[in-house]
Order: structure tokens, then C-alpha cells, then sequence
């Protein structure tokens, strides 16, 4: 693994495999690791052959979230300055929910702040049994307002309310129990696990996995009627696809 690049891309049997590569500032956000993070995505979503994503981190921690010298690149900038710094964050999130395929976030040690936000912007968050989850910000004066968006669409109210004003870390259990996380994996085995549990995703169909993560994120906000209705915009194309005709029948000669 090169020491170079900030995050390292790898790609193997339809699994993009995205690794922060800052272990010796435990994968501490930057403007350079945010721009590598969104290229490597849009390769991934590039690429044919890629049925999912893993955002994962190299070293001991997933992501501390922003490094000490963004903080002293915020302390300085201008409200302009600051304006467009954000802005690459929020693109990164967006563009995670765009891709086309399913993107995991593969958590080991500590995901804070914007690192939490990153993990918590996934499609998917598993995590290993001595991984932690916190949004630390308040305690130094700042507010997790890139990632509350995303925080508020995975936990309930009171919870988020919580995370965000009292500055605490949960570990992957709580988290888990909480909606945070979707499973949790033994520290001893969490790669191979991890590789399973991405790999089913290469086993179903990529048109009607595609057609669900659209309309999961396109119904945030919508009411009832505009919700049925994008549902049944998306029913009517996932009918049309050659892999749902395939498997209908497949499923009528198998009831033969």
C-alpha cells in the first residue's frame, strides 16, 4: 500500500474497496483526502464490473474527523473561504447517496465527528466490537452541522439531540441498538466478515438494487401521494429491466 496517496483504491470480483490512507493522523479529514475520497467514488461508480463499495480506514481507526491543520485553516479563513471548504464536504455526502451501487462504511477503532458523518453518510455502517461512534464538536466551541442532516435521518430526535450536545462517544453496540450501525463484527474476523457481507451484494440484481437506493432517498421529505407516485415511477421502469423480465422467468418455470 502506498504511503503516497491519501486513500488507496482497489477493486476485486465486483467489490470497490476505498481505504483512507492517513493511519499516522488517523485518517484525519482534509481537503486532499476529500478530493481523493470523491475521485475514487466516481471510478467506482464508473466501473461496470462494481456491484459495491467499502469505505474503510487504514491503521487503527476508521476517521478522526477534521485534522489539526483544517482546524487552523478554519480558525483563519474567511466566511467565503470557509463557504467553499464546506462545500466539498457536502458534495462528498451527496455524491455517496448518488452512486449507484450500495456504499459500506467498514469501521474499526474510532469514527468522530466528521468521520462519524462519513461513516454515518454510508448506505451501510458496520463495525467491529471495539469500534466508537461521537460527534465531539461541541466541546470545543464547534457545531456538527455538515453531518446533522445525515445524523437526523438515522436516528430519532431525541437521540441525535443527544449525540450532538453532549459530545459523547457510544461504543458499536449501543450504536447498533440505537440505528447507528447495521451489524457488528468480532475484531478477530471483521476483514473476512466484512468481505462477506459486502459480497451478497454481488450476488443480486445491480438494476433493482440501483432503482431501491434511488427511490429509499428520493421519498426524504415527500408526502404519502408523492411517495406512492415516485414508487410507482420506479415500479413500472424495474419491470422493464432485462434482469427483472429474467428473473420473472425464471421464477415461472421453477413454479412449473
Amino acid at each position: 500500500m502506498s504511503g503516497d496517496q491519501v486513500v488507496i483504491t482497489s477493486i476485486d470480483a465486483g467489490i470497490a474497496r476505498l481505504t483512507l490512507n492517513r493511519p499516522d493522523k488517523r485518517n484525519a479529514l482534509n481537503d486532499a483526502l476529500i478530493a481523493a475520497l470523491s475521485d475514487g467514488l466516481r471510478t467506482a461508480d464508473a466501473d461496470t464490473s462494481v456491484r459495491v463499495v467499502i469505505i474503510t480506514g487504514a491503521g487503527k481507526d476508521f476517521c478522526s474527523g477534521a485534522d489539526l491543520s483544517a482546524l487552523q485553516k478554519i480558525a483563519r479563513a474567511s466566511v467565503s473561504d470557509n463557504v467553499e471548504d464546506a462545500r466539498a464536504l457536502l458534495q462528498l455526502f451527496l455524491l455517496i447517496r448518488k452512486l449507484r451501487v450500495p456504499v459500506i462504511a467498514a469501521v474499526r477503532g474510532r469514527a468522530l465527528a466528521g468521520g462519524c458523518g462519513l461513516a454515518t453518510a454510508c448506505d451501510l455502517v458496520v463495525a467491529s466490537a471495539s469500534a466508537r461512534f461521537g460527534y465531539p464538536e461541541v466541546k470545543i466551541g464547534f457545531v456538527p452541522a455538515m453531518v446533522m442532516a445525515i445524523l437526523r435521518r438515522n436516528l430519532p430526535e431525541k437521540r441525535a439531540f443527544e449525540m450532538i450536545t453532549r459530545g459523547i462517544e457510544v461504543d458499536a453496540i449501543e450504536a447498533t441498538q440505537m440505528g447507528l450501525i447495521n451489524q457488528v463484527f468480532a475484531d478477530e474476523t471483521f476483514e473476512d466478515d466484512v468481505r462477506d457481507y459486502a459480497s451478497t451484494f454481488t450476488k443480486l440484481s445491480a438494476s433493482a438494487i440501483t432503482l431501491s437506493k434511488q427511490l429509499l432517498y428520493q421519498m426524504d421529505g415527500q408526502t404519502l401521494r408523492e411517495g406512492l407516485s415516485a414508487g410507482l415511477d420506479i415500479n413500472v421502469i424495474a419491470r422493464m429491466t432485462e434482469e427483472c423480465q429474467q428473473g420473472i422467468a425464471r421464477f415461472l418455470k421453477k413454479e412449473k
